[in-house]
């Protein structure tokens, strides 16, 4: 069974690879740069440890 809170911050590819969302976009984007919001506003992937670990706990 997937925990919901996971499936809100991860997710998988059809490839199988896990996505997260960055950190640092909750809140006060007034007081980022535009340059670091734009990089952010894709996903970004996992390292392959990491992305075992999780899907073997949550997914």
């Amino acid at each position: 069974m997937t925990k919901k809170v996971v499936s809100n911050r991860f997710r998988v590819t059809k490839s199988g690879k896990i996505l997260r969302r960055p950190m640092g976009l909750g809140h006060s984007r007034a007081n980022k740069r535009g340059k670091s919001i734009r990089e952010k506003r894709l996903k970004t992937g996992l390292v392959p440890t990491d992305a075992k670990k999780i899907a073997k706990k949550y997914l």
